[in-house]
């Protein structure tokens, strides 16, 4: 049995002559968070989709989830083994409530823990609120709840804190932490507001031209002069 709780191993996924990712390998431990950042196009997104079995382009390589060999398995499926998935664009249904909406997710996960989620993530003060009327950082986290019911042993997070105000930003950095901690569920976030990144990562792996390009503690990233220079001559920081 591996010790991680995700592999990916030799990933490729191409569209066409055009490759996106190639030979990318990346092994996340029980509980980490892990950052993974790059420029524009460098293949985040990409790596997310070929991990957690969204369709698209021709993929290769090898993704197990606690041991398991996924590689074969469709999205649903995989999410039912423990990896899932949220996007940047939020996944709700504004006409749905909170609850009703959780309690779907939770339905098709298998485990309605759909209580549990609401209140770790601050959503039971406005559970029978139509989505539509509640405000867009608590959207934000109704988005996350879905992707949290059922209690993934994985958690892909596709800019997390897109549209969100640095408070807001800050606020959710520090909750995905203490969920981490508490559910010991693994993360891998893509995020571009470096701020995030940097406070809650534990590890951070940089793509650039759909390679990684550096992978490390975030105090060495931020020092790694090739990270700087994929990132147009600018800091990380």
């Amino acid at each position: 049995m591996s010790d991680f709780v995700l592999e990916g191993v030799d990933i490729s996924r191409r569209y066409g002559g055009f490759t996106a990712i190639d030979t990318v390998s990346i092994a996340l431990e029980p509980g980490e968070i892990r950052g993974l950042i790059g420029p524009n196009g460098a293949g985040k997104s990409t790596l997310m989709d070929a991990l957690c079995g969204r369709g698209g382009g021709t993929t290769t390589g090898t993704v197990r989830c606690r041991g398991q060999d996924i590689s074969t398995l469709s999205e649903r499926a995989r999410r039912k083994a423990g990896v899932a998935r949220s996007f940047q664009k939020t996944n709700i249904f504004l006409d749905l409530s909170v609850r009703e909406q959780i309690g779907l997710a939770g339905h098709m996960a298998e485990n309605d823990n759909t209580d549990e989620v609401m209140e770790a993530l601050g959503l039971a003060g406005f559970a029978d609120r139509r989505a539509a009327d509640i405000s867009y950082g608590d959207q934000r986290r109704l988005d996350l709840a879905l992707a949290l019911v059922g209690r993934p042993s994985v958690l892909l997070l596709d800019e997390p804190a897109a549209g969100l105000s640095i408070s807001e930003s800050i606020t959710l950095a520090k909750l995905l932490k203490e969920l981490a901690a508490s559910w010991k569920v693994t993360v891998l976030i893509v995020e571009h507001d470096m701020d995030v990144i940097f406070s809650i990562s534990d590890r951070i792996t940089v793509l650039h031209l759909g390679k990684i390009l550096a992978d490390g503690p975030g105090a060495d990233i931020r020092a790694n002069p090739e990270v700087v220079r994929a990132y147009l001559g600018t800091s990380v920081a």
